[in-house]
């Protein structure tokens, strides 16, 4: 039951990727441009994004454990390190150079873009890349 509730929120986030265009790197691009021609429309779906978020967070932190596990698995970190701050760095210019970042790239494997396909491989090589060197 929890790998189906899984691909279900992970197909559902999917969709909303691909109908808010947040999968068009042309578009996230046009977002981050403040100097040129900026395209504010994302900055709604992100704060859409947050509203359910925070409305969702309210309600169910205060459960003992979510309805499908038997905890909830919270961040503990409470500091701001070394390893926060270069994956934040990297994170941004990736972001900033392609118009991709995680989530919104796997949504568009679906594209058969060679480009969004370059960009997971690279971002999956970054990973054990970063765990070898022990970086996060």
């Amino acid at each position: 039951m929890k790998l189906l509730i899984a691909f279900l929120a992970g197909l559902l986030m999917s969709v909303g990727m691909a109908i808010s265009k947040m999968i068009d790197p042309q578009k996230v691009l046009a977002f981050l441009d403040l100097s040129g021609d900026w395209d504010p429309s994302l900055a709604l779906v992100m704060a859409g994004a947050l509203a359910v978020y925070s409305v969702g967070y309210r309600l169910f932190i205060h459960k003992p454990a979510p309805l499908f596990d038997k905890q909830f698995y919270l961040p503990t970190a409470r500091y701001i390190d070394k390893p926060l701050l270069i994956g934040a760095a990297v994170f941004g210019l990736g972001w900033g150079m392609v118009g991709y970042c995680p989530g919104p790239a796997i949504s568009a494997l679906s594209s058969g873009s060679s480009g969004t396909l370059g960009f997971v491989l690279a971002m999956v090589a970054g990973w054990f890349v970063a765990r070898k060197l022990k970086i996060s």
